[in-house]
């Protein structure tokens, strides 16, 4: 199907229309509905993933006019990789859990409920598939406006605060980026670049001036969305007071567009600038691993722990991105996959406790495998995920992030990282080890039920993915890996451009290179930004017609 990806994306808008038609007091079948709107979504996202083509190249395109004013030209344009095409698979896998875990949690204007989360799907899947920036870039806004309001709407007693603390955050960067956006876009005119088309611009040559002005806008936008230290303050009140599904979402989903930001936009756009601040991001990402494990270690509040959790995850993912080698970036891609899953599991099995005890301190249980052994179980099983247990899809992602950053130039940061995966077991067995097990002395937690079946239908997909991507994640990786090869090829030409090899150290040119002529005006071995294998700029006479041609090149040699 040509169209798979408009068909899977805007799905949840045919939803949203069908439950406008349906009254307010019908709660079971709007939710109904809902599930099976999100169902038949993720149904349709899977031709998509039996028809992908392992290879480099964008697939199920779709490239038509939209909007055309003055000298701005907009296009309807889409299409996936495999950089994005798990993280679609994970939205439209996550979308279904979440909406059945509100049949019981949300009573409140159900209606408004079930409308927030089709229409944040939507926004979530079109930035994954965006292929031009100003496309993307409306997609990122819509995401913010369903879960404000879920957030300040059906949140906690805080719920007010956390929500305008989550909208001025994002909003700041987005902002920002927008504005990085628009000055792109005039550079780009001046090159010959007629629209903003995404895969335009990865030719397009910038100044290390303009690239650094560029990268940090852009960087501070998706840096807020990670979140990474020190603007992560806004998570842990969005998670605590969010309701369920939002934080099952917030976690699973968005939280990986900032990853994704990275990875699609800022490092293939201004390749030089992302090595100029690597250092400094991976200090961040360094100082966000071990803060927020320490923090979490201290948290009286269940919830507000998982939700430290994450900021300590994705800096490890972080960390493999800007290694800017395959085993990083494929390590940080799994990475971003088994957070969704590992967390939002978390955040579910939060959810439950929360049901029936309305309270997330600590102090508050114990025992209660005595009473729940299923919900200690999937507890457990969870929990050895997070922590990055062999075996568990944690340890894959984690491995693979730790090897690539070792052998890149940021081996020392590493070192220091690792403490992070010590610190995640102390915080998350010890908190297994206070709610689950001890003695069953609260007469509260003496008449609790375990897990029903609808609760356990919920759980077991994520169950299932936990074990199947710690055992056998080769289908993962090889779907990935040619998009990941060539955008470490992409990143590569600033390593070698901003550190020159001496002539008695340079190794002859492989065969396959033999011949590649540099541009004009780029003399003395140095390749310009954005040009893998010496292309010329896009629009220069003779310039080839294919975007990219990643070199055969060690990625090792990517230091």
């Amino acid at each position: 199907m040509s169209n798979v990806l408009s068909l899977t994306t805007f799905l949840p808008i045919l939803g949203v229309l069908l439950l406008l038609f349906i009254p307010k007091d019908s709660k079971g079948v709007l939710r109904n509905v809902t599930l099976a709107v999100t169902v038949v979504t993720f149904l349709v996202s899977l031709i998509m993933l039996i028809g992908f083509q392992t290879n480099a190249e964008f697939q199920f395109v779709e490239n038509v006019p939209w909007i055309a004013a003055g000298p701005f030209i907009m296009r309807y344009n889409i299409g996936i990789d495999g950089i994005s095409l798990w993280l679609v698979i994970l939205t439209t896998f996550i979308m279904p859990i979440a909406v059945l875990s509100t049949f019981t949690a949300v009573e409140e204007k159900v209606k408004e409920y079930m409308i927030c989360l089709l229409l944040l799907e939507t926004g979530m899947l079109g930035a994954f598939i965006s292929l031009d920036l100003f496309l993307f870039y409306i997609f990122w806004e819509v995401m913010l406006i369903p879960m404000y309001f879920m957030i300040g709407i059906w949140g906690g007693k805080n719920k007010i605060y956390a929500a305008v603390k989550f909208f001025i955050y994002t909003m700041v960067g987005s902002l920002l980026m927008l504005v990085a956006l628009i000055f792109l876009y005039f550079k780009g005119m001046q090159a010959g670049i007629t629209d903003f088309g995404l895969l335009q611009f990865f030719n397009l040559k910038l100044d290390m001036a303009t690239q650094t002005w560029l990268f940090l806008a852009f960087a501070f936008a998706f840096a807020i969305k990670v979140p990474m230290f020190p603007l992560h303050t806004w998570l842990p009140d969005a998670h605590t007071e969010a309701p369920t599904a939002g934080s099952v979402i917030l976690a699973a989903v968005l939280l990986k567009m900032g990853t994704y930001g990275y990875v699609r936009f800022a490092i293939p756009l201004f390749p030089e600038a992302a090595h100029k601040f690597a250092p400094l991001i991976a200090t961040l990402a360094v100082i966000g691993i071990i803060y927020a494990a320490l923090v979490a270690m201290v948290q009286e509040d269940v919830k507000k722990l998982v939700a430290y959790s994450s900021v300590a995850h994705l800096g490890f993912v972080m960390l493999g991105v800007f290694a800017f080698n395959v085993e990083g970036i494929t390590g940080g891609m799994l990475q971003m996959i088994n957070h969704g899953i590992s967390t939002g599991a978390l955040f579910l099995i939060v959810g439950f406790i929360y049901e029936r005890r309305h309270t997330r301190l600590i102090t508050d249980f114990g025992g209660l495998s005595k009473q729940m052994p299923i919900f200690a179980t999937i507890f457990m099983i969870v929990t050895f995920s997070s922590v990055g247990l062999p075996g568990t899809n944690g340890f894959v992602g984690e491995f693979l992030i730790l090897l690539g950053a070792f052998e890149s130039h940021l081996r020392w940061y590493t070192v220091v990282a690792t403490s992070g995966v010590i610190l995640s077991a102390v915080y998350m067995l010890w908190v297994f080890q206070r709610v689950m097990f001890g003695e069953l002395d609260n007469p509260k937690n003496q008449k609790l039920l375990d897990l029903n079946a609808r609760e356990i239908a919920i759980m077991v997909p994520l169950i299932v993915m936990i074990f199947v991507m710690g055992l056998y994640p080769k289908p993962f990786i090889d779907k990935m890996d040619p998009a990941i090869k060539k955008l470490v090829a992409q990143a590569r030409v600033a390593s070698v451009s901003a550190q020159p090899i001496p002539a008695s150290q340079q190794k002859p040119m492989p065969a396959a290179q033999q011949g590649a002529q540099m541009p004009a005006g780029h003399q003395g071995g140095e390749m310009p930004a954005g040009h893998p294998g010496g292309e010329k700029p896009a629009g220069h006479p003779g310039s080839s017609p294919t975007p990219h041609a990643a070199p055969t090149a060690n990625p090792h040699n990517a230091k």
